[in-house]
């Protein structure tokens, strides 16, 4: 967090930088445009010698404008180096073309906030989320994920399972390691988690719990799986506060769920969670804190992708400091047994006990 506190720029880098960010939508749709017409693939085939202009626009159809009007873009944004009459890819616009990160957060960029992140300042002043009308008519982003616009519904799952699938794995040993023979995943979306739970332990039945629409994918996936006898669904709306929780499981999951709600929403759902569960019962939250991360990159990316919460998913949620959502936790009435960071791409796996 140091590295927050001071300020890095002298009176010139800070004008500079600020013209960055006055462009910044234009040299984004250059860099996507750049790597989805092929441009980036044939400098990158070209090595360290690159290519000019008329060489570039043979090899990828793009016409010669096309070609120098986005690739002098790029040099000023150092995608790409000039070593006249050839341009040559920069690291940048490497991992433009190959880092599955840099991938999944531009598209999912492109295709689900781009056009709504233009009503952030409607979502700001009114606490809603004013920019999701423009992938359609729901309250909630997650009341439309099962319909969204195939472009955008592609890439928001692409998004969301790239940083939780590379967690899973590495925690399937600690859930298990008590060998729970039931376990209650709220939020479990379409059945990533539970699936690899009934895969990992044969002797585990999960139940998800979700909306209705999540709850339908999940069992969709569950059969193709041959796990409709042991993936359940309880259909539940979180923020019904007048809907108990089933009873009845040794361990409760929640993976990137709570980061969906406010802060008082978080509150009432764990608490409604502490009254379900038995004395002896374990919850686990897996989140990602953007003040628990390595790099400053990632910190950079999480806190871009709370404006997204602000202002499609439900104009109140993001990703928390975590001794905020600490505090959180303690007040619904739960110790933390062990904090886990740095688990695949910068997720913390709390581990909680309810007090006595």
């Amino acid at each position: 967090m140091n590295s927050f506190q001071a300020d890095p720029y002298n009176a010139l880098n800070a004008k500079t930088e600020a013209q960055k960010l006055a462009f910044a939508p234009i040299v984004f749709h250059a860099a996507r445009t750049l790597r989805d017409l092929g441009v980036l693939t044939a400098l990158d085939d070209a090595g360290s010698q690159g290519l000019d202009a008329a060489a570039i626009a043979g090899k990828t159809g793009v016409s010669e404008y096309g070609v120098k009007v986005l690739l002098d873009m790029a040099v000023s944004a150092h995608i790409v180096t000039w070593h006249s009459p050839n341009y040559v890819l920069a690291n940048v616009g490497h991992f433009l073309l190959y880092d599955g990160m840099t991938r999944a957060n531009m598209d999912f960029t492109a295709d689900v906030c781009y056009a709504a992140i233009a009503h952030l300042t409607e979502s700001i002043e009114t606490g809603s989320p004013a920019g999701l009308k423009e992938l359609g008519q729901w309250s909630s982003i997650y009341e439309g994920l099962s319909t969204l616009p195939e472009k955008a519904k592609e890439s928001w799952f692409q998004f969301d399972h790239f940083y939780s699938d590379r967690s899973f794995p590495l925690l399937l040993e600690k859930v298990f390691a008590s060998k729970p023979k039931k376990l209650f995943d709220i939020g479990g979306n379409i059945g990533k988690w539970a699936t690899q739970c009934c895969n990992y332990d044969a002797d585990v039945e999960v139940t998800i719990i979700d909306l209705p629409q999540q709850i339908e994918m999940a069992l969709e996936q569950a059969k193709v799986n041959g796990l409709e006898g042991r993936i359940k669904g309880h259909p539940l709306n979180a923020l019904d506060n007048s809907l108990s929780l089933p009873e009845g499981a040794d361990v409760w999951w929640m993976s990137q769920f709570l980061d969906c709600f406010s802060p008082m929403e978080i509150l009432s759902i764990l608490r409604r969670v502490r009254r379900a569960m038995s004395p002896d019962a374990t919850v686990y939250i897996l989140e990602l804190f953007w003040d628990a991360q390595k790099y400053e990159a990632a910190s950079y990316s999480l806190n871009a992708t709370s404006l997204y919460f602000t202002c499609l998913a439900n104009g109140n949620s993001r990703f928390y400091r975590c001794e905020e959502f600490l505090q959180i936790v303690e007040e619904a009435g739960f110790d933390v047994a062990e904090r886990s960071d740095n688990i695949g791409l910068g997720h913390t796996l709390l581990t909680l006990k309810a007090c006595p």
